[in-house]
């Protein structure tokens, strides 16, 4: 192993120039750095958000909601470019004190809710909505149990192989090694489930497949990190079959291009403040 030994200090410093690629992402302090209030749509809900999987889970749930004509689901989609520090300016702090994308709020309720976090947002309009979730007690044990595992899962895909193997200013073996070991794990976990299961609930599409997707599904369809022949992805022929399955939905289609701003131009929806904004077709 070649990695040069580490010596941590008596007291951790925070050194902002060490972050690499996601250096001003990132600090060690909560609360706004800026006053910038939020802007606010029409439609009841008002997502605020960014394209990467997180993100994604909401919008592909907003989509999948809107194509079952439930015209109450209707959404703004606002950008947040967490590059620039648009996470932590007063009005997104106000609604998320974690300063993370995706926040909402609902206005349709008075007064209007807050809801942070991809898995709580999800929980939320499915319950709202009576869909994508199950009301059978064993049924719906076993969608959060998936729903939950994502959530506590998706770090050791995001924030340890993609940022150690794709994003960290150099590479060492050590670290990639260890959350490459987990994220094979984890599509382990999915293919032996997937191989007697439709969806992560058995026969029924719910939440659990809408968090699971942006995450697992666009690893193994080579999309994140261009780490597909380096985690051997395409050996996992259920977590496959699953992801085309998921794909190939006009709702998920839709949802993974709002909030978007990279990739393919005929992909890109900064924005989406009515179902117009996502006519032209998927390409990709």
């Amino acid at each position: 192993m070649s990695d040069t030994t580490y010596t941590p200090p008596k007291v951790w410093t925070w050194d902002s120039e060490s972050g690499g690629k996601f250096a001003n992402v990132n600090r060690p302090v909560a609360g706004p750095t800026h006053e910038k209030a939020l802007p606010v749509g029409e439609h009841p809900f008002q997502l605020y958000s960014l394209g990467t999987p997180n993100g994604v889970k909401v919008t592909i749930m907003f989509e999948e909601l809107l194509a079952l004509g439930i015209q109450e689901a209707e959404y703004d989609a606002w950008l947040i470019n967490i590059m620039e520090g648009d996470q932590f300016s007063s009005g997104f702090v106000e609604i998320n004190p974690n300063s993370k994308i995706p926040a909402m709020v609902d206005r349709s309720e008075n007064p209007p809710v807050r809801v942070f976090e991809s898995g709580a947002i999800l929980m939320y309009l499915a319950e709202k909505f009576g869909q994508f979730l199950p009301t059978d007690r064993a049924q719906r044990a076993e969608c959060l149990s998936w729903l939950f595992w994502q959530m506590g899962s998706a770090p050791f895909l995001g924030g340890g192989f993609g940022h150690f193997y794709a994003y960290a200013p150099e590479r060492y073996e050590y670290p990639i090694n260890r959350y490459a070991m987990e994220v094979k794990r984890q599509l382990d976990v999915l293919n032996r489930h997937f191989a007697d299961h439709e969806y992560l609930c058995g026969d029924l599409y719910t939440i659990a497949d809408i968090a699971t997707y942006p995450w697992y599904g666009a690893l193994v369809e080579g999309k994140l990190y261009d780490a597909a022949e380096f985690l051997d992805v395409k050996s996992y022929t259920h977590v496959v079959r699953w992801a085309k399955q998921i794909h190939d939905r006009p709702a998920v289609q839709r949802g993974r291009r709002v909030n978007r701003v990279w990739g393919e131009e005929s992909l890109q929806v900064p924005e989406r403040h009515s179902a117009a904004d996502l006519d032209l077709p998927e390409t990709s």
